[in-house]
């Protein structure tokens, strides 16, 4: 007798769960990759399967956790900060099972926090033990790196010149990048140890918060990026004549275009590589000092876990477009996370080279990728 109708729907159902629940998928979805990043404020997880445009996201998590709280003071992480890390990373590893992300294809990673704290490999440990996550400390020029490449298709590209700058919570990533033939190419990259967390705790907002305030923030970004900025002469004409533009990934500056664009609530649809004139950003940064801290905090698009941080982030930015004069900033809602994805998945797609051998049973097990 014929099977039912809608038997064999049933069965492929139940056969793609079983497959889902042990990390394997149809070759029509594609595997999952997962990456996560434990910044010094943030812990940010996302889960996407291989497109032909890039990838589309599965699964997204983000928590403000403040690892780096205190830590500019101490040199320490506290046990306050860990534990609210902590908690945090257990919750992507469960997301990470959930999704059936294979571990091979998870790519986890700890930044400024972890670097410059004395008890970061320790935290790192406690994680590997208590959650199964492996997360590697990566260098400042892997961030940075790895920052660009998930900002690549927000590049205009009639531009020559492109600066891409990287609010963190510890420090700030930038990269100067020329077009060479019809790529982008780095040039020069600095890595800033000032971030809104560290920048927000050096200038704590007084009570009655003017102008002062801002511009000793502005000050102090701006004498750090002047202690060792990149300083080409042709860059800088590049810059100057209009054929740069500046691309910002950071919850600081999405925050700042969600006030710009008047959102009611934060929609990544709409400030994801939105282009923002100079008068643009100065104008926020303005609307944002008259909130004041609790204006800012009832902001939809900043919140209270940011309300503290936001300007750190503006002030960041601003010292950044007074060294480097670019009309056009683009935003982006992406960066790391992405980068890492999109190199994971670019490493799997390369074909495997095999040893020649009589014997090719053998060979076949001595594949590795192509390097």
């Amino acid at each position: 007798m014929p099977a039912p109708e809608g038997a064999p729907r049933r069965r492929d159902e139940r056969s793609r769960v079983q497959r889902a629940s042990r990390g394997e998928t149809s070759g029509r979805d594609g595997p999952v990759y997962g990456a996560l990043d434990l910044g010094t404020n943030n812990c940010r997880l996302l889960i996407a399967r291989p497109a032909r445009d890039g990838f589309r996201v599965v699964d997204s998590f983000s928590r403000i956790v403040r690892l780096g709280e205190g830590l500019s003071r101490t040199g320490l992480l506290d046990q306050a900060a860990m534990d609210r890390a902590y908690d945090a990373l257990a919750l992507c590893a469960e997301r990470v099972v959930r999704r059936g992300v294979d571990s091979t294809r998870l790519s986890a990673v700890a930044t400024q926090a972890c670097r410059q704290a004395e008890n970061g490999a320790a935290f790192v440990e406690r994680v590997r033990i208590g959650t199964g996550l492996k997360l590697r400390i990566i260098d400042p020029v892997e961030e940075a790196r790895l920052s660009v490449e998930g900002c690549l298709n927000l590049f205009d590209p009639g531009a020559e010149a492109v600066l891409v700058i990287d609010v963190g919570g510890g420090s700030t990533e930038l990269s100067w990048l020329r077009k060479s033939g019809a790529e982008m190419k780095t040039v020069a990259w600095l890595s800033v140890p000032l971030g809104v967390v560290t920048l927000a705790e050096r200038h704590p907002e007084p009570e009655a918060s003017g102008e002062a305030w801002y511009e000793a923030m502005v000050s102090d970004m701006t004498a750090a990026l002047a202690a060792g900025s990149f300083n080409d002469p042709e860059f800088r004409r590049l810059y100057s004549s209009g054929r740069g533009h500046l691309v910002g990934t950071s919850g600081a500056i999405t925050s700042l275009a969600g006030v710009h664009l008047n959102l009611r609530r934060y929609q990544r649809d709409l400030v994801d590589g939105l282009w923002m004139t100079r008068d643009e950003c100065d104008a926020a940064a303005a609307r944002l000092k008259a909130m004041g801290p609790r204006g800012r905090a009832a902001e939809s698009c900043i919140g209270p876990d940011r309300a503290d941080l936001v300007l750190a982030g503006a002030a960041i930015l601003d010292a950044v477009q007074r060294a480097w004069p670019s009309d056009r900033v683009r935003v982006a809602d992406r960066g790391l996370r992405e980068g890492l994805l999109l190199q994971q998945m670019r490493q799997a797609r390369r074909p495997v080279r095999r040893r020649r051998g009589r014997n090719r049973s053998q060979t076949a097990g001595a594949a590795g990728p192509e390097t």
